[in-house]
């Protein structure tokens, strides 16, 4: 599977992605908002594609890899589907050196277009530190509403941390890339 943007391709993970996925996610910087600690070991890497494909298999998450002129910047994953319900979760990590280049922006609104599209979903859900203010900015920035502030909801390392909860319906978004004439 393959979304394109402007400036972007997302598409699924693969084994060969592991060196990047590990560049991405050691760096405790990038990680600072993330709900683990930052990877130590290249096996982790390696761990986290095998459940990657294995979710692909099953249906539980699709992970889609952040590609720039080639490489791997980043990933974007929809997850904790509720079939049902027609929603899921949304998470998004993008490497360092890319930060401030609006790149998340861009694969955000491709991802949101395939679950509100292809996926036929209703709502989508993230779940982002209180001081991430970057994504508070790319959450907001594409139309996601705060709907509430968990507190104590994750262990990280030896810290607990608080989640602030945002949501996105399809109907708020449609109407925001298809204003009113």
């Amino acid at each position: 599977m393959i979304l394109q943007t402007a400036r972007l391709q997302l598409r699924t993970v693969n084994a060969s992605d592991a060196a990047a996925m590990f560049r991405v996610h050691s760096d405790p910087e990038t990680m600072r908002y993330f709900s683990s600690t930052a990877w130590q070991q290249p096996a982790q890497a390696d761990e986290h594609i095998a459940k990657t494909l294995a979710d692909y298999q099953n249906g539980s998450a699709l992970r889609l890899a952040i590609v720039l002129a080639g490489e791997v910047i980043g990933s974007i994953t929809l997850y904790a589907f509720d079939r049902r319900n027609h929603r899921c979760e949304i998470g998004y990590i993008l490497g360092r050196p890319y930060w401030g280049q609006r790149y998340m922006q861009e694969a955000l609104a491709a991802m949101i277009g395939y679950a509100f599209g292809p996926l036929a979903l209703h709502r989508l859900e993230a779940d982002i530190h209180p001081d991430n203010i970057a994504s508070k900015r790319l959450l907001e920035g594409q139309q996601f509403q705060r709907e509430g502030h968990l507190r104590e909801r994750w262990f990280v390392g030896d810290e607990v941390s608080d989640s602030i909860i945002y949501g996105l319906l399809r109907k708020d978004w449609e109407a925001a890339i298809h204003p009113a004439q």
